[in-house]
């Protein structure tokens, strides 16, 4: 048996069931959907129901992500893995700028080396709610971090919100230069070099629910700004 098929045995996948509502209106729309997290069978291990709540007003977007995760199949673990656990890739503008080659190792061992690349136009500056910057902030724990640069000339910020509900708070976050932007509230053995350890599980029938708010704002802003809006976000 190759490497892909030993592993592929070892994988699961999400699989879409249903919308079950949707609902428009003045800068606010609402989806809400359900999906069965399966193994490698299709057995299906969680219940996942979200509900993503969409709102604009002038030079603001935001998306909020209320997921609900139910034990379907028996007891289920989420052994720590620095992967995940909600995040984006962003553009090529809101890269932080980088003059040196990386290696970048995932949890099954293997590497990825990213090159150094021409800047020109790179801008982005991770700034997280504990007042670090830059590179920094990868795996360190924060209520929210932002993102700043510029798209095309234009000012952009994005930030994820935390919410203090959620298991694994204040998130690890694994905010790359290289465009990924991610909270991982899962990660702590990895984040924490070994010193400590969550393996978050679940019991059969028992759920959690993860609350997160993504900011994408037309303008380059504080992180004062960004604390109002993470009051509002948690009030």
């Amino acid at each position: 048996m190759g490497r892909g098929a030993a592993r592929r045995s070892k994988m699961g996948t999400i699989v879409h069931r249903a919308v079950r509502r949707t609902a428009g209106g003045p800068g606010e729309g609402t989806l809400e959907v359900s999906a069965d997290w399966v193994d490698s069978a299709g057995k299906p291990l969680l219940r996942e129901d979200t509900r993503f709540v969409f709102r604009a007003a002038q030079g603001l977007r935001s998306i909020d992500r209320i997921t609900t995760l139910t034990a379907v199949g028996g007891p289920v673990t989420f052994v720590d893995n620095k992967e995940g656990l909600i995040g984006m890739r962003v553009a090529r503008g809101l890269e932080q700028p980088s003059n040196t080659p990386e290696v970048f190792t995932d949890a099954a061992g293997h590497a990825t080396t990213v090159p150094a690349l021409n800047n020109d136009g790179v801008t982005g500056h991770y700034r997280s709610s504990e007042g670090l910057e830059g590179d920094s902030v990868w795996g360190t724990r924060g209520r929210w971090t932002m993102l700043t640069g510029a798209v095309d000339g234009a000012p952009v910020t994005l930030a994820i919100l935390d919410h203090p509900n959620n298991v694994g708070f204040p998130t690890y976050w694994h905010a790359r230069g290289y465009g990924l932007f991610a909270a991982n509230p899962l990660g702590t053995k990895v984040f924490s070099n070994g010193k400590e350890e969550l393996n978050f599980r679940l019991d059969q029938g028992q759920a959690t629910t993860f609350r997160y708010r993504v900011l994408i704002l037309s303008s380059t802003a504080t992180p004062d700004q960004i604390e109002t809006y993470y009051r509002d976000f948690t009030r």
